[in-house]
């Protein structure tokens, strides 16, 4: 399948309402999904849902639509038909109900945390939740709370579900990814650790903020995308490189997470997997972020998201 993605864009006209449903061609331009399938003349049974969540409710009978949006994808791309771009500003792909994010999934970022892992054949995959309402689209501010002075990044493939399911093997795991988008951990690194309970993490906490994952641009489905486990993630702040490495370094590879998780619970269309960040935070280097900062985040195949900080009012 030739690339494509669906992005949630939010219409430049006075009387829209609410984002509507975009087809992205050639990783950058967006156009109407409905008006380019009527160009094309690419017929999908029933309606095309309005947004992204309409096709991941029911993704295992969504295959019609996603072959008629590339085909449309493609008609725009070679020419035969022109539509007018849309410019408007992005909402997020969708809205997650459930985040799942990996912790300390790749060796070196362990390291520069300071943290001592078992032996792999030892150990599992280390998963806490984090809070849906965290997420926030690109072009949009993080906001730093009064209760953080260090405030930090972390660059993350995540991985959508498509079909659910429970106690999926891993050589099926594949079978259950509807796609993948772009999302960045953002952590207040000083509130993830307690001393008022013999707990001394608190993930949820220190990662739960409203606007702690921007997401996005858009979603890209699985077909469209060739191995995940081999994409560049890079991420700078004020135009300087912080994080830059591929997902081929995860200690645990996105089927061994969809396993584990799906020994615990059932998996449901539109879960996110937030699979692990490479080297580079800012707490590796003892440098966090600040108002005014410029956070870019971006995978390899899937595109970029643009974050700025402010202080929380």
């Amino acid at each position: 399948m030739k690339w494509f993605g669906l992005a949630a864009y939010v219409p430049s006209e006075k009387n829209a309402v609410g984002p509507r449903l975009g087809l992205v061609v050639d990783n950058s331009a967006i156009y109407d999904a409905r008006d380019a399938l009527n160009a094309a003349k690419a017929s999908v049974a029933g309606a095309l849902p309005t947004d992204l969540w309409g096709l991941l409710r029911h993704w295992d009978a969504s295959g019609g639509a996603i072959e008629a949006l590339e085909s449309a994808a493609e008609a725009i791309r070679e020419g035969r038909i022109n539509l007018a771009r849309q410019d408007g500003p992005l909402a997020v792909p969708y809205e997650p109900t459930r985040i799942f994010a990996t912790a300390s999934n790749f060796y070196e970022h362990a390291a520069e945390m300071g943290t001592k892992l078992a032996a792999r054949s030892e150990s599992s995959p280390y998963i806490f939740m984090k809070a849906e309402t965290s997420v926030t689209p690109t072009k949009t501010a993080v906001v730093m709370p009064a209760s953080t002075l260090k405030l930090d990044w972390e660059v993350e493939l995540a991985v959508v579900i498509g079909r659910g399911g429970r106690n999926i093997s891993e050589k099926d795991a594949y079978e259950h990814i509807a796609g993948y988008t772009v999302i960045n951990d953002v952590s207040a690194r000083d509130l993830t650790r307690r001393s008022d309970y013999p707990f001394s993490h608190d993930w949820f906490r220190g990662k739960s903020f409203d606007t702690f994952a921007p997401m996005g641009p858009w979603f890209v489905p699985r077909e469209c995308l060739g191995d995940p486990m081999k994409l560049r993630m890079r991420l700078t702040v004020n135009g300087e490189s912080m994080q830059d490495a591929t997902t081929e370094g995860m200690i645990f590879n996105i089927a061994e997470q969809i396993a584990y998780l799906s020994s615990i619970l059932t998996l449901k269309p539109g879960d996110l997997i937030a699979t692990g960040t490479p080297t580079g935070v800012g707490m590796g280097r003892g440098v966090f972020l600040k108002p005014g900062d410029v956070m870019v985040a971006s995978i390899e195949g899937i595109g970029a998201i643009e974050n700025n900080v402010v202080t929380a009012s």
